[in-house]
């Protein structure tokens, strides 16, 4: 079993929700930790709250996954701090919904450029501080990249995308001891499409699961890669 302590981990979108999550978990297994999020105050904001957890080190980073530049700086900034980067985390990501008539073209490019364009300069930006670690890039995918649904045309078309993005990725890095794999949650309790997590939502996944999962892949021996992973609520309410 892999020992996670003084590996680093970069999660675009770590502010809040899944990535926050993700963030703690690392933390408490040893990791040191950056998360990037649109605007500086909810960045550093997010830091400093995981810091508090008295675990391992955090970075707080502004940054937009739609620029691969900003990515750039991104991974620049842990190679920085840390010398390394272990894990990318490709988590960023933003959910327009309706019938094809009412999604907009503003909608559509916008899903399209943060779920799935976004994903791409994340890993670009990423390569070569992956090949010095041989380390593990992991894509944040959905149930929806395999299960389409009515009014779901832009997230569908994004995650559908991204699920075959991140296996032909797979394919291609693994000849330098790259493991890539995508995570396909269903319902999961977070701030996803500006909601308020509350009492109700405690049959869903947690943020937390998601990131002792990553943990677990972390530690797993570099000779397996569950390339592909799909999760599920246990018990979800009788409809």
């Amino acid at each position: 079993m892999e020992n996670l302590t003084g590996k680093t981990a970069l999660i675009t979108g770590g502010s809040r929700g899944i990535g926050f999550g993700i963030a703690a978990e690392l933390l408490k297994a040893g990791m040191s930790v950056a998360i990037t999020s649109r605007q500086e105050s909810a960045a550093q904001e997010a830091a400093q709250r995981l810091q508090s957890l008295n675990a391992g080190q955090v970075l707080g980073i502004a940054a937009d996954v739609r620029n691969l530049d900003a990515q750039v700086k991104s991974v620049a900034r842990v190679l920085q701090a840390w010398g390394r980067l272990d894990l990318v985390v490709a988590n960023a990501g933003i959910g327009h919904f309706g019938s094809v008539e009412s999604l907009s073209p503003e909608q559509w490019r916008e899903t399209i450029d943060i779920n799935l364009t976004g994903v791409f300069y994340t890993v670009k930006a990423s390569l070569e501080a992956l090949k010095a670690s041989q380390g593990y890039c992991i894509t944040i995918a959905s149930l929806a990249g395999t299960n389409f649904f009515a009014g779901g045309s832009a997230y569908n078309a994004s995650k559908f995308g991204l699920v075959g993005f991140t296996q032909a990725v797979m394919l291609d890095l693994r000849q330098y001891g790259i493991r890539v794999s995508t995570i396909m949650p269903g319902s999961v309790s977070s701030h996803f499409n500006q909601r308020t997590p509350g009492m109700d939502d405690d049959w869903k996944i947690q943020p937390e699961d998601i990131g002792q999962l990553i943990a677990d892949l972390m530690r797993l021996h570099p000779r397996t890669l569950p390339s592909k992973i799909e999760v599920r609520p246990t018990r979800p309410p009788k409809g």
